[in-house]
Formats: C-alpha cells, sequence, structure tokens
C-alpha cells in the first residue's frame, strides 16, 4: 500500500518530492473567462454563472444568508457542538493575540522621528466551501485572525449548492463573520476582488476551494492579497523504534481520509516499523469509514522512507518541506529543534495533527506542496499591512540634503534634487 523507498540514496526519493506545479491550461481559461464576466456584469454575471455552474438561481436580492438564519442555526447545534466551537474559538484568538504588532518609533536627539504603524485591512473575503462537506472549524481558522488583527468587515461566501451547515452558520457567528452570501466558485472569488452592486470588493481573500477557486485566487493576486495557493493535505511523521506501528497508521489515515489527493509520508529510523505499517494500515482501515478514500490516497501518495539516522529524518523531512509533521521518537523535542521547513510540528506520542486541525489554537492553514520552504502559516500578518512613518526638522533635512542631491544626481533624477534644494538655499 505504501511505497517503500529507502534513504540514501536519492534515486527513488526525488521523483516522489514535490515538483513544480503549473495550473492546468483549460482551467486557467475558463477562470479568466469568469472573472472576465463577472468584472463586466457584476451581480447579473454572478447569477448567470452560479445557474451555469451550481445549477442553482440565485437572483440577487436572495444572496445574503439573513442574520436570523446564523442565530437560528446557533440555537440548533448540539451542545457538546456548541462547546468545542466555543473552545476552539478561545484557543485560536488567544494564540493570535501573541501575533499582533504594535508597530515602532525612531526618534533623534533633534525631533526628527522614523517607523512603522501596523493596520488592518479594510475588508477581508472568506470562501467556505460548500457541497457534501462541512467544515466549522476552517471558518474559525481563517475568521478569528482576521478579527484579532481588527479587520474591519469579514464576508463570508460558500456555494448554493448542496447545504449551508447549521455548524458552519454557528462558526461564523462565534468566529467573528460579519455577513454571508451564497456564491462559490471562481465567480465568488470574483465577485469578492472586483466587487458587484450586492458583493463588497474586500481587500484580502482567504479560505481553501477546488482547483478553480485556487486559480482564480492566483488570478486575483495583485488586485486583492490572498492566503496561499493550497494544495493537496499532506502529513510526514518522523518516528523510531519507540512509535507504535498502530497509532502511526491512524496518523497517515487522519491524512489520507481528506481525499485521493493527501499526501502520508512515515520517515523512519526503524526497519521493523516499515515491516509493520502494512498490515497495520490493512486493519485500521477496515474499521475505517472513509476507508475507500483513504486507500487510494495511501496507494498513490503513501510513503515510507527508511533512514540510517535521525539526522537523516531530518534531512527528508526538510526536503519534503510538509505541511504537517509529527515526530514520534524518544527525543522528540529535540528533533524538532533541528527542523528548518514544515507548516506546522506536533512533537510527541500525545500531539497527534488533529489537535492542531481543530482545537490547539493556531491556525491550520498551512503551506502545502513544499512551500514551507518559504511560507508561514495563515496568522494575523496576513490581514494587517505596515506603512512607514517618517518625520524630518528643518535641522535634519540640512543634514541629509548632500547625500540626497548626491544619489538623485546619480540617478539623474534633477527634479528629486531640486525638491530638497529649494527647501535648504540662503
Amino acid at each position: 500500500m505504501l511505497k517503500r523507498v529507502q534513504y540514501p540514496p536519492m534515486d527513488d526519493l526525488r521523483p516522489l518530492l514535490p515538483g513544480v506545479a503549473l495550473p492546468e491550461a483549460s482551467v486557467t481559461a475558463a477562470v479568466t473567462a469568469i472573472i472576465r464576466r463577472v468584472v463586466e456584469g457584476g451581480d447579473a454575471a454572478v447569477r448567470a454563472c452560479t445557474l451555469e455552474f451550481d445549477g442553482v438561481d440565485v437572483p440577487s436580492d436572495t444572496l445574503e444568508v439573513p442574520r436570523a438564519d446564523w442565530d437560528a442555526a446557533l440555537a440548533r447545534i448540539a451542545p457538546e457542538l456548541r462547546a468545542a466551537l466555543d473552545l476552539a474559538v478561545e484557543r485560536v484568538r488567544a494564540y493570535h493575540e501573541r501575533q499582533r504588532e504594535p508597530g515602532f518609533t525612531m526618534p533623534f536627539a533633534d525631533g526628527s522621528e522614523i517607523g512603522m504603524r501596523v493596520t488592518p485591512v479594510d475588508r477581508v473575503g472568506l470562501y467556505v466551501p460548500g457541497g457534501q462537506a462541512s467544515y466549522p472549524s476552517s471558518v474559525i481558522m481563517n475568521a478569528v485572525p482576521a478579527a484579532v488583527a481588527g479587520v474591519g468587515e469579514i464576508i463570508a461566501v460558500t456555494p448554493p449548492r448542496g447545504f449551508l451547515s447549521d455548524a458552519v452558520l454557528a462558526a461564523c457567528a462565534l468566529a467573528g463573520v460579519h455577513r454571508i452570501f451564497r456564491v462559490g466558485g471562481a465567480q465568488a472569488v470574483a465577485a469578492l476582488a472586483y466587487g458587484t452592486a450586492t458583493i463588497p470588493r474586500v481587500d484580502v481573500i482567504v479560505g481553501p476551494g477546488n482547483k478553480f477557486v485556487a486559480e482564480a485566487k492566483r488570478q486575483v493576486v495583485g488586485q486583492v492579497g490572498i492566503d496561499m495557493i493550497a494544495g493537496p493535505t499532506e502529513v510526514l511523521v518522523i518516528a523510531d523504534d519507540s512509535a507504535d506501528p498502530a497509532r502511526i497508521a491512524a496518523d497517515l489515515i487522519a491524512q489520507a481520509e481528506h481525499d485521493e489527493d493527501a499526501a502520508s509520508w512515515c520517515v523512519t529510523t526503524s526497519a521493523a516499523l516499515a515491516d509493520a505499517l502494512p498490515a497495520a494500515l490493512e486493519e485500521a482501515l477496515q474499521r475505517a469509514p472513509r476507508a475507500a478514500i483513504a486507500r487510494v490516497s495511501l496507494e498513490r501518495n503513501g510513503v515510507v522512507v527508511v533512514v540510517p539516522t535521525i539526522a537523516d529524518a531530518v534531512k527528508v523531512s526538510d526536503m519534503r518541506a510538509p505541511e504537517h509533521l509529527e515526530i514520534v521518537t524518544r527525543d522528540a523535542e529535540q528533533v524538532a529543534g533541528m527542523i528548518r521547513h514544515a507548516g506546522a510540528i506536533f512533537i510527541g506520542d500525545h500531539t497527534p495533527e488533529p489537535i492542531g486541525d481543530y482545537i490547539a489554537g493556531p491556525s491550520h492553514v498551512l503551506p502545502t506542496s513544499g512551500t514551507a520552504r518559504y511560507a508561514s502559516p495563515l496568522g494575523v500578518h496576513h490581514f494587517v499591512k505596515r506603512t512607514s512613518v517618517i518625520r524630518y526638522t528643518e535641522a535634519r533635512l540640512r543634514a541629509d540634503a548632500p547625500h540626497v542631491i548626491a544619489l538623485a544626481m546619480s540617478e539623474q533624477l534633477d527634479g528629486h534634487a531640486e525638491a530638497v534644494r529649494v527647501r535648504v538655499r540662503g
């Protein structure tokens, strides 16, 4: 069920590492056309695209979900779910409060100063996947950091096809969402990026979606900011001979059940663990409700890499730069300190990855497809902007003027130089 690789050498491992991911030409063309339709046609185009792609006719005056529906959903959900949502919101808010940036000021003796001001964006768009799946946790993990950042308005969009679950509506109510619109797909991203008469234009778009949503986010970058272009979800487990094969199998399946493109890796110093994993997976799959999806995912993308040492395991993990990294070894804390590239690190046998998905506190929106080499988890920093602040006194301007003039003249920008000269002549 799992591809088995010995490292080193690199020969069998190299083809399994993330490569260049180019968007499908047909998807790119389709999304470009949808965006153009929405830019030119506004609400009418959004309605037409929704009827064409979702099979649902949503007139403009019914696009927005009334607040009464949110409140009713909040009242209907089971007490245990309400408690879980409340705790998740509290934990995510507490974690992200620590990410606030105060900005700074650097004063000078003559009264001049320079500094940085940090302010939230005005409005954020949150894409909430619809259809048969319901992900209230994703609402919380995207909306709460925006709320902590101080964003004035958080707008959620979700496809009208399928159902808008009570859990999602309740999560929106608790996480700080202000408005919800029943529109999905690339047309929803376009409406958020450019605005229509009904759907407000936003400054940043976040949230997961299918390949058309991902491509639409890619195409509107520059018009708005985005969180990231998310690929299939992934986990890598570093394990030694102290790890329980049944628990490692459960962790691999937990990721594989998301969808058939999910990637589940185990990198281990124990040949015995690698030998035991296939049987442990098979036994666990017999009890798994989503076994069909998980089995395809494991057969396509499941990998066990056997390495000589923990240092080699760390090298393999850093090359993979996984979205989720579990460390199930004797000295897990020490091993975690050796890691350079991962979206989130889960340390020790008592920290399975689903803890991070739901309740621990950090956002579960993480870089995928090897982008943890340079990208960061979603956080408050995605929803703020930084403004430089400069205030000179006359004395400081006179002191710096010769240097500014020299640099401006070296670039043949006499107008720049003159804007300084006119203030310091005489």
